[in-house]
């Protein structure tokens, strides 16, 4: 199976593993089909020791215990299992709530997010394992490929990669098939999920069948995490996020740790239909594909993190700030966590979110959040002076008519000469 699954090898990036280099892998571990496979796959054809390394996120229904003695049972000569939640969240999540963190106007990038910790922690027990190789699953239609390949050389540029999906030219028939003939063992009998699912703390995405075709609308069966909004409840419920310095520490008066938080704030949305995204999205890779993604808590924190960023903030500081979070997110979305620009940007983003300090309340009702109150100590606010009915102070009524002279000269000179040159 393995000659007839194997294409010709060619380096076309010198981080890529020649055979001969292959000895020890470490191989990042779902336990699904794919990577099952693989870790088979690999010991057969390189004749080479893997290490599983499988890392959680926060992805919801996964028994570790069963994913780590799988990997053992296929003939890993270890298996780490690592909690990384609380690493992803407050480094990973938090600067990206800070950065208002969005690409292409809807994609909250928890995937992209996942990806450059998942390879840190890849090469941190490549070499506690000593390893020479990191494997990952990857096809070479994703971004994924990107995000982790690019983690890998850039921090360990001694380690080599494989990428076995990007190459054996096995579909998903000839993987059952080789899984069964090498005894793996196949979920259900025959593993086959309807969709293509990755997911952690911040979100979750589907892909494949109908999703691909464009005149399809969303089948109901592809919601397993976000109540479909006409099924959520008819009441509505207002839910208030309370920030420091652009961090979330606080949901509805009750301080919680950020791990805590996120799933409070996702199980909340889940209940009232928020956070169904149905994206069309363009892949760094140059594709263009369409995504479902079902974003509960980032539905709800990301536009109360902005609706406060913007109380606390000047106007020119507002304006600014928009155009580096959508440099902040592609960076990330790219797979350039590492890019020294992202830990640039990160030193302005800290700045501004000193101030960002309040509580924001959030209504949400069938599908929809969308802010109705708003507090903080360093708001650049003052309803004395918005007010229509009172004038004084430091906002003089009388001084508008100087100012819009001014404000509007060059505008009006240029409109002059433009009316004057066409006659």
């Amino acid at each position: 199976m393995a000659e007839q699954t194997r294409t010709p090898h060619t380096r076309t990036a010198s981080y890529l593993a020649e055979p001969g280099e292959v000895h020890r892998v470490l191989l990042l571990y779902s336990g699904g089909l794919d990577t099952s496979v693989m870790l088979k796959w690999i010991q057969d054809e390189y004749e080479a020791e893997v290490v599983a390394l499988t890392v959680n996120l926060g992805q919801p229904g996964e028994d570790y215990d069963v994913v780590q003695g799988k990997a053992l049972q296929l003939g890993a000569i270890a298996a780490e299992v690592v909690d990384a939640r609380e690493e992803f969240a407050s480094d990973f999540v938090v600067p990206a709530i800070k950065a208002n963190a969005i690409y292409g106007l809807a994609y909250p990038l928890f995937t992209a997010l996942g990806r450059p910790l998942i390879a840190k922690l890849a090469v941190d027990y490549a070499r506690k394992h000593a390893c020479d190789t990191i494997a990952h699953g990857c096809t070479g239609k994703g971004n994924d490929q990107v995000r982790i390949e690019a983690t890998v050389a850039t921090l360990a540029p001694e380690l080599k990669v494989i990428a076995p999906v990007r190459g054996w030219q096995m579909g998903r028939e000839e993987e059952i098939a080789y899984a069964r003939q090498h005894g793996i063992p196949i979920k259900g009998g025959a593993e086959h999920t309807p969709y293509s699912i990755d997911d952690n703390l911040w979100g979750r995405s589907s892909e494949g069948r109908w999703i691909e075709d464009l005149d399809h609308a969303p089948d109901d069966d592809v919601f397993q995490l976000v109540t479909r909004p006409e099924l959520a409840p008819d009441e509505p419920e207002v839910v208030t996020v309370e920030f420091e310095r652009g961090v979330p520490v606080g949901l509805n008066g009750a301080r919680l740790g950020i791990v805590e938080l996120l799933e409070r704030a996702a199980e909340i949305g889940c209940r009232h239909g928020v956070g169904i995204v149905d994206h069309i999205e363009d892949r760094i890779v140059g594709l263009k594909v369409r995504d479902i993604y079902e974003v509960p808590a980032a539905a709800i924190i990301l536009p109360a993190h902005a609706e406060l960023e913007r109380l606390v903030g000047t106007i020119h500081q507002n304006q600014f700030k928009g155009e580096l979070d959508r440099k902040w997110a592609y960076l990330v979305y790219a797979g350039l966590w590492w890019e020294p620009l992202r830990s640039d940007l990160d030193a302005y983003m800290e700045s501004v979110n000193a101030q960002v300090t309040g509580t924001i309340g959030m209504k949400l009702y069938k599908g929809t959040a969308r802010v109705v109150t708003r507090s903080s100590p360093n708001a650049v606010y003052d309803a004395a002076l918005a007010t229509f009915e009172t004038s004084g102070g430091l906002f003089s009524q009388q001084a508008s008519p100087g100012f819009i002279e001014l404000w509007s000269l060059q505008s009006r000179m240029a409109h002059r000469l433009r009316t004057r040159q066409e006659g």
